[in-house]
C-alpha cells in the first residue's frame, strides 16, 4: 500500500471518529439534529459510498493486465534465448 492511500485511509477513519463526537456532543447537548461531516457519502439506508466498477471496466482492466504480463514474459524469455 502506498502512503497516500494509507493517508487517506485514515482520514476517512479520523472523520468517522470527528462525526461521531460531534453527534454525542450535540446529544449531550439536548439537540436533536445530528452531525455529519462534509463530504459524508453514506445513504440514508446505512451503506457506505463505497465505488462500484462496471462489468466492462473490469474486463478492460483484466485485459491490459493480461497484455502487460504477457510483454513481460515475452521480453524474459527472450532474454534467456539470448543467453
Amino acid at each position: 500500500m502506498d502512503i497516500v492511500s494509507a493517508l487517506k485511509d485514515e482520514e476517512a477513519k479520523l472523520q468517522h471518529q470527528l462525526t461521531a463526537v460531534k453527534t454525542a456532543i450535540s446529544a449531550l447537548n439536548g439537540g436533536s439534529t445530528t452531525a455529519v461531516s462534509p463530504g459524508h457519502t453514506s445513504s440514508p439506508n446505512g451503506a457506505s459510498g463505497k465505488r462500484t466498477m462496471s462489468a466492462a471496466g473490469r474486463a478492460n482492466i483484466s485485459r491490459a493486465t493480461k497484455a502487460r504480463w504477457a510483454k513481460i514474459r515475452a521480453e524474459k524469455a527472450k532474454g534467456k534465448k539470448a543467453k
